[in-house]
């Protein structure tokens, strides 16, 4: 078993690699582009989007710190402090959006990695302090405050993936973008999870070494773990911004804003923003644009549904697998919810992957670039996870793993094609940060309504948790179709 688990951590790496030499060396039915621009562009996204990747670790390290720290952090203090940092994470896309349009993606991936970094390292020192008795503070204020920082810088991941290939993609390849978010979205999680996962098992005090990998080992060596009689879960929160820091630096040296700053020739987009490349930035203008464009303020509305069903699966099952025991009146967790709990960043990862793919390829190829009618059908599988999980959530753990999985593919592929492709599309190459930094507000508003409402629900009752969900499927749905037909209209045509 632990062969294929290893084998399938590798898959996504196997698929990017795929898809970058898809994208170099394929023709595409409606642009060409040359091989050596698409081998530059490919050189772009790759550090930008691992940055992405891993701004994701340094923000749901929450989650396994929570796991770790136990009755330090209960369930209602983990949905506060997760709530504070979303709805942060929400309002400051309202900042960060038209600043990014303004001083330029590479900026503000820039400056969101270090701010992240920073961070953590500060959540990091607080629960060295509070686990050695240090400091005798609320964990729960501290980490409110810090974790709302954190999360404020982190709002600059997304915008500035989308702001910088917004100038790279043309409106008919986007779907292929989007599938790339859905990837990136996905190994984010997969170190999230998995890797955060692993830092905590292997700096605990007390160990099972045959347990460990080798990786795990060769940690506890560097960190000189061996004979401490303390946890030491404070690592989760400093190894990703060790990472953050180190790809900083990466993006300074590589990341372009454009095609002419590499040295080649930029390209017609096709978006609405089209044709006004030589026009000043007027913040009053852009969000006016956004503000008053009927598609994306549906799009909004729909990733506010999407924040609530991401995060309501992705968080909340692999506490509820924890708690399932006790409510089973039984002292081990069922074969198939222990596998999804020790994996359950592999398999977030894998859905997701896959999710993307689905989502942008079709998108693409078999709805013309229109985005609306691949959410309306991902939503109709939400829908059907939903309804599923409410069934068997504590009768039938293989239906309710099967359940959570495909909504896991669902909901990432959903975001992908629009909180990663339609805000490009509709924002233009010009307003992408602003329309991106609005339809994310208003995922992470979804977010931390189902973080307060669920830490809320599941502390009485876990059979409330599908229920709670299926009401957003069925609305994402209806918002879903009713934009099936809708696409961008540049403001001049390529021959301008």
């Amino acid at each position: 078993m632990r062969i294929w688990i290893d084998f399938l951590s590798y898959l996504p790496i196997v698929i990017v690699l795929l898809y970058i030499s898809k994208d170099i060396f394929g023709k595409h039915p409606a642009v060409s582009h040359s091989i050596g621009f698409k081998a530059r562009r490919a050189l772009n996204w790759l550090p930008l989007g691992l940055t992405y990747a891993f701004l994701y670790m340094a923000r749901y390290n929450l989650t396994q710190s929570k796991n770790a720290l136990g009755d330090l952090m209960t369930k209602e203090d983990f949905g506060v402090i997760f709530a504070v940092g979303t709805f942060t994470y929400a309002i400051s896309f309202l900042i960060n959006g038209p600043l990014t349009d303004r001083f330029g993606g590479k900026k503000a991936i820039i400056a969101g990695a270090l701010g992240s970094a920073v961070a953590n390292i500060a959540m990091g020192f607080i629960t060295y302090a509070i686990l050695n008795d240090h400091l005798q503070i609320p964990l729960k204020l501290s980490f409110s405050v810090i974790y709302a920082v954190n999360m404020y810088f982190q709002s600059f991941g997304a915008v500035a993936i989308v702001k910088v290939n917004a100038a790279w993609f043309h409106v008919k390849e986007r779907g292929t973008f989007g599938g790339i978010f859905g990837i990136l979205i996905s190994l984010g999680l997969y170190f999230a999870f998995d890797w955060s996962k692993a830092i905590v098992d292997a700096t605990l005090a007390t160990v099972d070494y045959s347990k460990l990998s080798w990786l795990q080992n060769m940690l506890r060596d560097i960190l000189g773990i061996t004979g401490s009689a303390t946890d030491q879960t404070w690592w989760v929160f400093f190894v990703p911004a060790f990472i953050l820091l180190i790809f900083t630096l990466l993006d300074l040296i590589i990341i372009r804003d454009e095609p002419a700053g590499a040295g080649l020739e930029n390209i017609y987009t096709a978006d609405a923003s089209a044709g006004e490349e030589d026009k000043p930035f007027r913040l009053s203008e852009i969000l006016m644009r956004i503000l008053t464009n009927k598609v994306i303020l549906t799009i909004a509305c729909i990733e506010f549904c999407t924040g609530v069903l991401r995060n309501g699966v992705m968080h909340w099952y692999s506490i509820f697998t924890n708690e399932y025991p006790k409510m089973a009146g039984t002292t081990e967790i069922l074969p198939v919810h222990a596998f999804m709990k020790n994996n359950w960043g592999l398999m977030l990862m894998l859905a997701g992957v896959f999710g993307g793919m689905f989502a942008g390829t079709i998108s693409d190829r078999l709805f013309q670039s229109r985005r609306g009618p691949v959410a309306a059908i991902l939503y109709a599988v939400l829908f059907l996870g939903a309804l599923l999980m409410a069934l068997t959530l504590k009768n039938d753990q293989i239906l309710m793993a099967a359940a959570v999985i495909g909504m896991s593919f669902a909901v990432i592929g959903t975001h992908g094609v629009l909180s990663g492709t339609s805000t490009m599309d509709f924002g233009g190459k010009r307003a992408a940060g602003t329309a991106v930094g609005l339809i994310d507000g208003f995922v992470y508003l979804g977010t931390g309504f189902q973080s307060l409402s669920l830490g809320f629900i599941t502390t009485r009752s876990w059979d409330w948790w599908p229920i709670f969900l299926l009401p957003f499927t069925l609305l994402g749905f209806f918002l879903a179709m009713r934009i099936r037909k809708a696409l961008p209209v540049p403001k001049k045509s390529a021959a301008h």
